[in-house]
């Protein structure tokens, strides 16, 4: 194992030498990351970290995805079918915009109050659904999530001020 002496903590920390073998330079984070990416996605000693599945879940998403989409353009190419109509695209782009402002807004306020703005924005403009019930489950589906994903199973998700403020 390594040695590493912090001033700030004043204490030591053991490194295991497997995890600094071959590199140049080691840094020792203090505060916590501000992506919440606190788990790996190695193979430890006792199994897989917890980011470690998740992330070959999305490597192999995104695999299946461009075999699809490169598929479908071998279909297409040469037909002059059309995609979609004017009207079509625009159901799409009613969709899309608020999911670029849903990803955005998951970087400035946290994902938690981005889900419950998203919900309540779906629900207004396509639901008309009554106040209460917008409140309800815009409200109340974030704050499930939260329970199941940050205390059940102890993945901590971006989060912003609010919850910052609320000490989490």
């Amino acid at each position: 194992a390594v040695a590493v002496f912090t001033p700030v903590l004043k204490r030591c920390f053991l490194v295991p030498i497997s995890e600094v073998a071959g590199r140049r330079a080691v840094h020792l984070r203090l505060a916590p990351t501000k992506n919440n990416q606190a788990d790996g996605i190695r193979w430890a000693e006792d199994g897989p970290q917890a980011g470690y599945f998740p992330f070959y879940i999305g490597l192999i998403l995104m695999a299946s995805s461009t075999w699809i989409l490169i598929s479908q353009l071998r279909k297409w190419y040469g037909t002059n079918a059309e995609f979609a109509d004017r009207e079509q695209l625009g159901r799409v782009v009613s969709i899309f915009i608020p999911m670029l402002v849903f990803v955005a807004g998951i970087t400035l306020v946290g994902i938690y109050v981005a889900s419950g703005a998203l919900i309540a924005y779906f629900m207004v403009r396509y639901g008309r659904s009554k106040p209460w019930l917008i409140a309800l489950v815009s409200i109340g589906v974030p704050l499930l999530l939260f329970a199941v994903f940050e205390r059940w199973f102890l993945v901590p998700l971006p989060k912003g001020p609010l919850e910052q403020l609320l000490g989490f």
